[in-house]
């Protein structure tokens, strides 16, 4: 592979990684719905008889939908990550297929923006509430209310149920950061200290001074990495410490167990296209709210990390094809320098936010095998705390089979929906019904109009894909249990 210099590369994150980013926040699919009313209010309007907005005093704007014969539910929802400086409208649904059938169901939909933009979760946690309080105000009292989110806004989810826990009767965090805040920049970080010790040795990855920069030159010397066999080994090394799945494309069939070559190569595209700039630029505006690092490395023991890892064995196969020692480079890791945390900075990312695991509502999750962004690994951190708090009875996962960033159908996401209703309705999980075989069927009978992908600028026709999926442990597990004494 020729190096990536210059104006090559300028052109490349500027196509690539800044959409990429936005992903956080997608609208993954597009199909049919009736044309937003022509109102003042802003932000993606879907079809609701009454649509209501306006801002509130730290600046957050939300936006409300009401179906004609409204049948007293009301949907929260959450929006992922916004870029600092990028636009951020109120949101009430993911996109715009679903909130159709949300709307014409019968449900209400609000949403706001956040008063902060990128880690957004102090101020989307007070915003969220003040929307459900003035959606009261405004519309009724729901009788129900129902929390749900992608992504960033899946760990807003989460966070609103622990934080609020009477203000919520269901809630289905979608794609979530659910090993919450610490864990999550915690095993960035690993990997970013796999690339600076290997590829990158100018490259800051805490107290980051110039983001821009500092992304640009991880970017080049990333793509020169990929062009060697032992960059490609350490490409993999990486990749492994954050569990990143060799799958990248949505609708490309995921790559044989074996085929260690094809998943570092999608794993080389995870890291230039979407991980990157957030371990390598937008690591700077964390470090500014939480004010420190609020990460470390002190204590890890890479082999044994990589040892846990799922991406074990091709890391093992590659390092061998390129005739270099991997026990040699994971003892330079653990020599290399430790990074220490600011206490009062994993303080602030403790609060905003990592988890008990209390539960006292019913909670369904739902995310994708091939997610390299927020890795599915995450569902095992919030399981495993779930677990230690004593409330599984009240939790489902379900996973998908496809690559991608919250890369959900809207039948997927619908069926999810229908699961989590009729938990609600009757107080019980209907395990018939929450059968793979049960959950595909549902998400088929909805039929071709919700059944699609957006691929690229095109919408194509796509199976529901819910799938039996195990993931192994997460690497980096901090919850509210433990001792913050780092």
């Amino acid at each position: 592979m020729r190096k990536l210099t210059g104006i090559n590369l300028r052109r490349k994150l500027a196509a690539a990684v800044a959409p990429a980013l936005l992903l956080a926040g997608v609208l993954t699919v597009a199909g049919p719905a009736d044309a937003a009313p022509q109102l003042n209010c802003p932000g993606p309007i879907v079809t609701g008889d009454t649509v209501l907005c306006g801002t509130f005093a730290d600046g957050a704007t939300y936006l409300i939908e009401v179906p004609a014969r409204w049948n007293k539910t009301l949907f929260i929802y959450s929006h992922g990550y916004t870029v600092p400086g990028s636009p951020n409208p109120a949101t009430d649904v993911g996109d715009p297929v679903t909130g159709s059938w949300m709307l014409t169901h019968g449900f209400a939909l609000a949403g706001s923006s956040y008063a902060l933009s990128g880690w957004s979760i102090a101020a989307a946690l007070p915003d969220q509430i003040a929307t459900v309080h003035t959606f009261a105000n405004m519309v009724g009292e729901p009788r129900h209310v129902i929390a749900w989110g992608h992504s960033l806004g899946g760990i807003i989810t989460a966070g609103l149920i622990q934080r609020y826990p009477h203000a919520f009767d269901a809630a289905l965090p979608m794609c979530g950061v659910l090993s919450g805040g610490v864990a999550t920049w915690n095993t960035a970080l690993d990997a970013a200290l796999v690339f600076k010790t290997f590829a990158d040795h100018g490259a800051q990855i805490i107290h980051i001074k110039n983001p821009g920069t500092n992304l640009f030159n991880a970017i080049v010397a990333l793509s020169n990495a990929q062009g060697t066999a032992k960059g490609r080994a350490r490409i993999a090394l990486g990749a492994a410490l954050a569990d990143t799945p060799g799958w990248f494309t949505s609708l490309s069939p995921e790559p044989a167990a074996n085929n260690f070559a094809a998943q570092e190569k999608n794993q080389f595209n995870w890291d230039l296209n979407v991980d990157f700039p957030f371990a390598f630029a937008l690591r700077a505006q964390l470090e500014a709210l939480a004010g420190g690092n609020p990460s470390w490395t002190t204590g890890v023991k890479f082999g044994e990390q990589l040892a846990k890892s799922a991406d074990a064995s091709e890391v093992v196969a590659l390092y061998k094809k390129a005739h270099l020692s991997l026990g040699a480079d994971l003892r330079a890791l653990d020599k290399a320098a430790r990074i220490a945390a600011d206490p009062k900075a994993v303080r602030y990312l403790a609060k905003n936010i990592s988890f008990t695991g209390r539960l006292n509502i019913p909670v369904l999750t739902l995310h994708t095998t091939g997610d390299g962004l927020v890795v599915p690994e995450n569902e095992q951190a919030y399981a495993q705390v779930v677990r230690k708090a004593g409330d599984s009875a009240l939790l489902r996962q379900f996973f998908i089979h496809r690559a991608g960033h919250c890369a959900f159908t809207p039948a997927e996401t619908i069926a999810a929906v229908k699961a989590l209703l009729f938990r609600l309705r009757t107080g019980h999980w209907n395990d018939h019904a929450l059968s793979l075989a049960r959950m595909n069927a549902t998400a088929a009978a909805l039929g071709p109009n919700y059944n699609i992908f957006f691929n690229g600028k095109k919408v194509v026709p796509v199976a529901p894909a819910f799938i039996k999926f195990q993931p192994t442990p997460y690497l980096r597990p901090f919850d509210l249990s433990q001792e913050m004494h780092h």
